[in-house]
């Protein structure tokens, strides 16, 4: 199940100020069986503003991990693009990260 908190409390005991932080996210690209290499890379170009080697290895990785963490941001970052990947048609997630 997944815990979709995305901010940290933190309180100062001291002083008794309480600190708000949003954990990291990552954006998962899932591979699947029918979205070509040239696709997730023109995606990944596009909506991510990678170059054109960071899409190739991110590609590479997908393919052999199944998935990979293409891009590092806050959610609110994150979200607009794994919305416009997932409306290619290729598979996406945003995924907290826990420290």
């Amino acid at each position: 199940m997944q815990n979709n908190t995305r901010t940290i409390e933190q309180e100062d005991v001291e002083t008794g100020t309480i600190t708000l932080t949003e954990n990291p996210c990552n954006l998962i690209v899932w591979n699947d069986e029918v979205n070509t290499f040239e696709w997730v890379i023109e995606t990944l170009i596009d909506v991510c503003k990678h170059t054109t080697e960071q899409a190739e290895q991110c590609a590479m990785l997908i393919h052999s991990q199944g998935s990979y963490a293409v891009k590092k941001g806050s959610y609110d970052e994150l979200k607009p693009m794994c919305d416009a990947i997932t409306e290619r048609k290729i598979g996406a997630t945003i995924d907290v990260v826990y420290s």
